[in-house]
């Protein structure tokens, strides 16, 4: 009987496996997660119109923390340059180039203690752009994703050796390979499916996600309405859009970290909720990230917080 029995359990293992496999993402996302709605920004990544391979299209770093489309001859796959990565704790960004640094009419970081009722700030949440889209598991999957690998990577998408391209392509895939800072724990993630395995590994399945969703994207001033609200705990996975011909997010547990909701007003009268995220312990950071230059003060001092763009999302528990 025991042995009958676990034959059985075998099987109805590898069929789990095999319809999880054969849902579509979204279909995933509602059978693990059918509490928990999908955001803005997966919605986005999601659909099918996005992914041209008659595309011309390079999104390249452009002035201010904005980007801009560029006509190349590039006749691959479009690829997706985020915004310089100057809210990764592990990035020096000392030597960033300067067309990639933040807009200085623009708040980038500010401190916890600046996030009040009637506080004023200048801010820009650069739209994404339709250029990418998310692969279902199965096809990323199929795909090389490795340093050892790109020469393979770059036939398969039509990208030339040495070209702009090659070169995004190649460092989205060394910043996934190269090691996290202290305590942390990463993982690049190709499709939806694996950043919400990633993520429940960690959380658990009660989760919720926070992200930045807002209609205006001009640079503008915002006055904080509310008083901030902290969402969940201080334990959260926050993942970021990273450089590449597909959707790519580089996702990481992160420590002394807490997202709060923040209801903000333009000057134009828009009104809208953002995501905040506050760094409560910058120790471990490069004492040359962009963070202590702009805000004048030194690791491990005081809680540093910026707000989420809309090409990242944070997780954490219900």
């Amino acid at each position: 009987m025991e042995f009958h029995l676990q034959h059985i359990f075998v099987f109805l293992t590898i069929m789990a496996v095999t319809s999880h496999a054969a849902l579509s993402p979204e279909q995933y996302w509602k059978t693990v997660l059918p509490s928990t709605p999908m955001p803005g920004i997966v919605k986005h990544l999601l659909h099918p119109d996005f992914m041209d391979e008659k595309s011309t299209s390079v999104i390249v770093g452009g002035k201010g923390v904005g980007v801009d489309a560029e006509k190349t001859e590039h006749k691959g796959n479009p690829i997706y340059v985020a915004k310089f990565p100057f809210f990764f704790p592990y990035n020096n960004v000392a030597a960033a180039p300067e067309n990639q640094l933040p807009d200085p009419n623009a708040t980038v970081f500010f401190l916890k203690k600046d996030m009040y009722p009637g506080k004023t700030m200048n801010l820009h949440f650069p739209e994404i752009l339709n250029v990418v889209t998310f692969l279902p598991r199965r096809i990323a999957n199929s795909i090389p994703f490795s340093s050892n690998k790109l020469p393979k990577i770059y036939n398969q998408f039509s990208i030339k050796q040495g070209s702009m391209e090659a070169e995004i392509m190649k460092k989205t895939i060394r910043d996934c390979e190269d090691p996290g800072i202290k305590g942390e724990v990463k993982y690049c993630a190709t499709s939806v499916e694996s950043m919400i395995d990633f993520s429940t590994n960690i959380l658990g399945k009660n989760v919720q996600t926070i992200s930045t969703d807002v209609n205006q994207i001009q640079l503008q001033k915002y006055t904080i309405t509310t008083g901030a609200k902290k969402i969940g705990s201080d334990k959260m996975v926050t993942c970021h859009m990273m450089s590449y011909t597909y959707a790519v997010f580089y996702c990481h547990t992160t420590q002394n970290t807490t997202v709060y909701r923040v209801s903000l007003e333009g000057a134009d009268g828009t009104k809208t909720q953002v995501a905040a995220v506050c760094h409560s312990d910058t120790s471990a950071w490069d004492p040359k990230h962009l963070a202590f230059q702009l805000l004048k003060v030194k690791p491990g001092t005081v809680s540093i917080c910026h707000f989420l763009p809309q090409d990242h999302l944070a997780w954490v528990p219900k």
